[in-house]
């Protein structure tokens, strides 16, 4: 199947073309699922986790999302797999990071969400109540779907310094710049505490920004549709020559839907394709997209969205 790749180390690209533990857990008796289709990314850990000595025998993961998803979600299992609950607790996502020899910056998310994951799982596995800080109030970006605890600990965690880190650790901030100001007050804040002063200019400077020819207020609707029908049909023949193919099912807003068929209709790497058709969509429209399944939409439909 064709692929759109980010600049990927070569264990990045063992993990994704060869991942370690894909699939469920036969017996798992810990579950952590974390993400959202709508969002871009996805996943679920199962764990089998023995009951009297608590280390983790067996780990498995599904994932939807992108190459780095996938790689940090097998490089968790691999890194997990022998531990004891509370030593893999312990695990960071800049653990995950450097078993990969590292990940682009703009996907340090997804070894984000898989800490996420495990602790989860742990929680679940210990009749616990994990709790990702969504509270009343506390979403930063709506649109991720990032609150203010998971940005504060990131920060801290990885000594973030810009808007453009937080967002390529969390997303949020990445796709419209509503956000921006309360993620420059938590940069201050967190950084205070260190005894640092956050560099409004440097934020200035990180704050993602698309190079287009037209500006997407310059298109028309007309114009935007073609453009994406344009990129579909770039890239339709690296698809067709693994025996796959892709057609355009709707758009509404900022949301692409698609349906991949053939070859990749039940592939492993379908996820880090659609990612790469989005990250080209993104520079072709100069702004903010979502590609997703169809099968995405039919939910959406089902849910009254």
């Amino acid at each position: 199947m064709g692929l759109i790749m980010w600049d990927y180390s070569d264990t990045v690209k063992e993990h994704f073309y060869n991942p370690r533990n894909a699939g469920e857990v036969e017996n798992a008796n810990a579950i952590g699922d974390v993400g959202s289709l709508s969002c871009g990314d996805a996943l679920r850990l199962t764990l089998r986790i023995n009951p009297q000595t608590e280390i983790i025998e067996e780990a498995g993961f599904q994932t939807f999302g992108c190459g780095s998803a996938i790689a940090s979600s097998s490089a968790l299992t691999e890194i997990i797999k022998g531990m004891t609950l509370d030593n893999a607790l312990q695990v960071s996502n800049q653990d995950i990071a450097d078993y990969l020899d590292g990940l682009p910056p703009e996907k340090m998310h997804c070894s984000v969400m898989g800490r996420e994951a495990l602790q989860a799982a742990i929680a679940n596995y210990r009749g616990e109540e994990w709790k990702d800080g969504h509270e009343e109030g506390a979403l930063v970006c709506k649109c991720f779907a990032v609150d203010a605890v998971l940005i504060e600990d990131t920060i801290r965690a990885n000594n973030l310094k810009t808007v453009e880190d937080v967002a390529h650790y969390t997303k949020a901030g990445g796709g419209c710049t509503s956000c921006h100001e309360g993620i420059e007050e938590i940069l201050a804040k967190v950084l205070a505490e260190k005894g640092e002063k956050f560099d409004p200019k440097a934020a200035s400077r990180a704050e993602i920004e698309i190079t287009m020819q037209k500006s997407p207020r310059e298109m028309s609707e007309l114009q935007r549709m073609r453009r994406i029908e344009t990129v579909i049909e770039s890239l339709r023949p690296q698809i067709q020559a693994d025996h796959g193919d892709i057609e355009l099912v709707k758009v509404l807003g900022n949301k692409v839907f698609v349906n991949m068929t053939g070859a990749c209709s039940n592939c492993q790497i379908a996820g880090m394709t659609l990612s790469g058709i989005q990250q080209r969509m993104i520079e072709a429209l100069g702004e903010f997209i979502l590609v997703l399944p169809a099968s995405e939409l039919a939910h959406m439909q089902a849910a009254g969205e």
